[in-house]
């Protein structure tokens, strides 16, 4: 017979988290008691307020930019209006389903038992849940993920605001919405809103957007963003005033922007200030991540984390990742997985979409690494020519004495999917000249550009 849930329970797993962190409990764990631990909506951001909804949403905005600017094909097309409604409970009433069955499921899962609240830790193998409740565990792992950053101007300014995790299922269409941030979250978000009718203005504190990628692709890209959107550059709020439907920002340039509604999309941080962790003994990077192995360990013996909250890519495909590593681990103790980071690949779905992979020719530079480097314009390519592509390219960063990719960087039109032949050819040790040459390419198909791009490399012209 089970114990009652107000004494407490002993199992041989703890999960904190039921983002990635459910997907460790595999079919090795069918004869372990498993406890899952969860504050908030069941199965993480991606599924609720990151990832998922965000490119259903993305999808519906390409298909209305599509629409706005037929004229350029010779097609005459108007866009006659938005549902926002309709788009929204498109979306999550696809996803609400998929969170309640998986609440459900663990719920009342033949090994599995979830607490709902938040839990913290009060010793190296126990945590006390905000309901009262406790349990011990044999091994623990946190997956708690993180949550937005809110600058203290804003926090303190009593001025309504939305973040990536409530703007999404707004009641109507704002008419003029203010975005704070210059990084992939507010890029993806003014995409979004602007295609589907907002007015939007952009607040970013740096003299770029994206400022995290190779500088030659930012540059691009804000090029780009302020021909598309208002945009206010090395700016940021220093002042702000007004309620619901009224919001007036003073930048610190002295400007001015109002909107109905205020979006602050300035990062992610992890969640780890109120898990307990010094009660574990459990150490922390300076910038609040959990410390973790190559193996997804902490410096606890029987803890481990994995995803936002001790990771540096803040990726699901990585949280994703270090949790197939971490659930063969739990079970086969004597033959660990390392985590493998080494080639880990990003997208932004903005407009124009962007992803990357391996290093910016900054980094090499720093590094002092030899390297060539090539770039392809979309629009000298057949397929280019179709779509009357103007700005989409793809660089690459090459080594020259290995014949290997140090880098792959594409914005334009379906980057995401052009930039997978680059990213098995680095994650495999592919050279440039096998990848270009080893394999048919099909004509005319946009993936010719990736091919261009790679013939392009010229490992004569190596420099620092």
């Amino acid at each position: 017979m089970d114990e009652p849930r107000n004494a407490e329970s002993h199992f041989d797993l703890a999960i904190i988290g039921s983002g990635s962190g459910n997907s460790l409990v595999t079919g090795d764990l069918v004869d372990r008691r498993v406890a899952i631990v969860e504050d908030g909506i069941f199965g993480g951001t991606c599924l609720n307020v990151g990832c998922i909804p965000t490119k259903m949403y993305v999808y519906a905005a390409d298909v209305a930019s599509t629409i706005a600017q037929s004229s350029r094909y010779g097609i005459d097309a108007t866009l006659d209006g938005v549902r926002w409604s309709d788009i929204r409970d498109r979306i999550f009433g696809r996803i609400d389903p998929i969170s309640a069955g998986g609440r459900e499921y663990r719920t009342n899962g033949r090994n599995t038992e979830t607490f709902f609240g938040h839990g913290r830790f009060t010793g190296p193998n126990s945590i006390e849940v905000s309901t009262g409740e406790r349990l011990t565990a044999d091994q623990i792992v946190i997956a708690a993920g993180g949550h937005p950053f809110i600058p203290d101007e804003i926090a303190q300014s009593g001025v309504p605001f939305h973040t990536s995790d409530t703007i999404m299922r707004l009641e109507k269409l704002p008419e003029h919405l203010v975005i704070v941030g210059g990084g992939y979250i507010a890029m993806e978000l003014v995409h979004i809103f602007s295609a589907l009718g907002s007015q939007v203005t952009v607040v970013a504190r740096g003299e770029k957007l994206l400022r995290h990628l190779d500088a030659e692709i930012s540059a691009a890209f804000t090029a780009q963003a302020v021909q598309q959107w208002q945009v206010r550059l090395n700016a940021a709020p220093a002042h702000l005033e007004g309620g619901p439907g009224e919001i007036r920002l003073t930048l610190t340039d002295g400007s001015q922007v109002s909107g109905d509604v205020l979006l602050v999309a300035t990062g992610r941080i992890p969640n780890t200030a109120d898990l307990g962790l010094e009660a574990a003994g459990v150490r922390l990077h300076e910038d609040g991540r959990v410390r973790v192995d190559e193996y997804g360990r902490t410096n606890v013996a029987g803890i481990w984390a994995l995803g936002d909250v001790s990771s540096e890519h803040q990726l699901k495909h990585v949280a994703n990742h270090e949790a197939r590593v971490i659930a063969h681990n739990l079970v086969h103790p004597a033959d660990l997985q390392k985590f493998d980071h080494r080639f880990v690949p990003s997208a932004v779905f903005t407009h124009p979409q962007i992803a990357s992979v391996g290093l910016t020719e900054e980094e090499v530079r720093d590094r002092g690494i030899f390297h060539v480097t090539a770039t392809q314009r979309y629009g000298d390519t057949a397929y280019g020519w179709a779509m009357e592509d103007t700005t989409g390219i793809v660089k690459l960063i090459a080594d020259p004495a290995t014949g290997h990719l140090l880098g792959a960087h594409i914005m334009g039109y379906q980057a995401s999917n052009l930039i997978q032949p680059l990213i098995q050819g680095m994650s495999f040790g592919q050279k440039v000249a096998d990848l270009a040459r080893g394999q048919y390419w099909i004509h005319p198909a946009l993936m010719e550009v990736v091919e261009n791009a790679l013939l392009k490399l010229d490992f004569g012209a190596a420099s620092t």
